[in-house]
């Protein structure tokens, strides 16, 4: 693939834009406002999201989409799924038909529990999509520091096409067979981190945290076989590796905000404070409501939703996790 067009310029949008460049001939990145598709231009650095990190010539940044989408062979869509459907409408008129798409988009839409691929065919047309997931905070990537992750699609040329575009020195990709479960896992592992961030805040230790991730990706599985996806998916890099990176890193904007509502802040106040967009909230009120209409057991989902949505106390909340009846581990 010659030609990349990135849409979104976040920092997984610019760190995948650093990864395609040295491959493709030539990327163009994609951003909302002219102001910083300029700054981005200009100075060949994404200050606000990827400070210090120099933007080889390849990649153009570029607020023209007309002009970012002309020629290219792969669309990589890396907007928050918040903004996905508005955002991709906003252009739609534009989008060469055909061309195939990657997804870096881990939430699920509030209302119609779309997920981000099929969203993408309802607005920019049929076409071949693949989902991209795993472990990858963008500050690690655009360091050149070592990460794994899978890609997944119905259309075996676009998964091996991604693959050898992206997999070069320390960006190792594999590819999987289900994308059903791949995304879901993406959206889903956004609770387990805020309840893993939860638990820090309320200083529960290293057992407790433990066990929350262990059962909380327990029942993410769960929801996710309900839907279609694979539980040996979650056994892999989306689902334990993501999970794993989402509760512990620093980098985590929904632990961060699981840490805040653990020492007593409010949701409104929590999110005031986050430096960026926190999926797992819209995440948790989509899945819990999923949840009790499929009759899919999630007791952590349900505790977090209380916490967040229901004004419950999260002293409250962990008492009636632990009070629950004992069961056999794996029911």
């Amino acid at each position: 693939m010659n030609r990349v067009a990135i849409f979104g310029a976040g920092g997984m949008g610019t760190a995948l834009a650093l990864l395609a460049s040295k491959k493709a001939e030539s990327v163009a990145l994609w951003c909302r406002e002219g102001d910083q598709a300029e700054r981005i231009q200009s100075s060949r650095e994404n200050a606000k999201h990827l400070p210090g990190v120099r933007l080889p010539d390849a990649i153009e940044a570029t607020a023209d989409f007309a002009r970012a989408v002309r020629g290219a062979e792969l669309l990589i869509v890396a907007v928050p799924s918040a903004y996905l459907r508005s955002t991709l409408a906003s252009v739609s008129r534009l989008v060469p038909r055909g061309v195939p798409c990657l997804s870096v988009v881990k939430g699920i839409e509030n209302g119609t529990f779309a997920r981000p691929s099929r969203i993408i065919t309802e607005i920019w047309g049929d076409r071949p999509v693949a989902v991209l997931s795993g472990p990858s905070h963008a500050e690690e990537l655009a360091r050149g520091l070592p990460a794994s992750v899978v890609v997944a699609g119905e259309n075996d040329a676009l998964n091996l096409a991604v693959r050898d575009l992206l997999n070069e020195g320390m960006f190792r990709v594999y590819i999987n067979d289900d994308p059903i479960g791949v995304e879901l896992a993406g959206a889903l592992k956004n609770i387990v981190g805020i309840a893993s961030g939860v638990c820090d805040g309320l200083e529960l230790g290293d057992n407790a945290k433990a066990a929350l991730i262990t059962r909380g990706l327990v029942e993410i599985a769960r929801f996710a076989i309900a839907l279609g996806g694979r539980s040996t998916t979650f056994a892999g890099l989306a689902g334990i590796g993501d999970v794993v990176t989402t509760c512990y890193s620093g980098y985590g904007r929904n632990h961060a905000l699981g840490v805040r509502i653990g020492r007593g802040e409010t949701l409104d106040e929590a999110l005031a404070a986050s430096s960026g967009v926190a999926e797992g909230v819209p995440t948790a009120k989509s899945v819990h409501a999923q949840a009790i209409s499929l009759a899919i057991d999630m007791p952590i989902t349900a505790q977090l939703h209380a916490v967040l949505f229901e004004g419950k106390s999260p002293v409250a909340a962990l008492s009636d996790l632990m009070v629950r009846l004992p069961k056999v581990e794996w029911c």
